[in-house]
């Protein structure tokens, strides 16, 4: 099957988490959605992007450099970059707020995935800047959190996510796309979208659920 490339854009306007992951069982890949809700979305409803790692550890000491390694990486972002920060799902400090989001949006991230709790909801809101999260916490991450490594892969709710990779979230969840089936999977994800429309459109026009799927084999 001939695959084609998608910009982010398209991906997103076009694709959804739930049909991406049919594409992805479809092709042996099913363990690509991280256990957890991210009950906290902030911004779009859908975010797509490539990811940028980082790495996140409890800490309980005093940090001489407490945000050197998360404002290098925020530095280092790409336009289309989303975020990724694996926090193992920790509530000890709000690590996203206002000031990582608004350093992120000026380097053309279009997002941020993090597996712990933000804050400054209602500014990062006011900014149009989209972060799917775990949870809120007021405290600061000073001498409570720090990266500890960047671009390395990581993982959330038993999945890997490695830098480049492709990462959509919308209300249903988060897949991430490893690089090396990605053009396959979103051909094929595309395609289905198509034959979900298709038997959408019959079942509104009276054909019973059971003859959509014997003709379309999709529902």
């Amino acid at each position: 099957m001939k695959e084609a490339s998608y910009s982010l854009k398209e991906i997103e306007e076009n694709l959804y988490v739930a049909v991406i992951s049919d594409a992805l069982d479809a092709l042996g890949y099913p363990n690509q959605s991280p256990e957890g809700e991210f009950s906290i979305q902030v911004g779009k409803s859908r975010l797509a992007g490539r990811c940028k790692t980082t790495l996140w550890s409890d800490m309980y000491h005093t940090d001489p450099n407490p945000y050197e390694l998360e404002l290098k990486a925020v530095d280092d972002c790409m336009p289309g970059d989303v975020f990724i920060a694996a926090a193992a799902g920790s509530t000890r400090s709000g690590i996203w707020g206002e000031l990582l989001s608004t350093a992120a949006k000026n380097r053309g991230c279009v997002g941020a995935l993090v597996d712990g709790c933000i804050r400054d909801i209602a500014k990062i809101r006011d900014m149009g800047f989209t972060v799917f999260a775990k949870g809120k916490r007021v405290y600061d991450s000073q001498n409570r959190q720090r990266v500890v490594a960047i671009d390395v892969p990581v993982e959330i709710g038993g999945v890997r996510f490695c830098s480049g990779d492709l990462v959509v979230c919308d209300e249903d969840g988060v897949v991430v796309v490893p690089q090396k089936v990605e053009g396959l999977v979103l051909t094929n994800a595309m395609q289905k979208v198509h034959a979900e429309n298709t038997s959408r459109e019959a079942i509104k026009n009276g054909m019973k659920a059971t003859e959509v799927y014997k003709k379309y084999g999709i529902l």
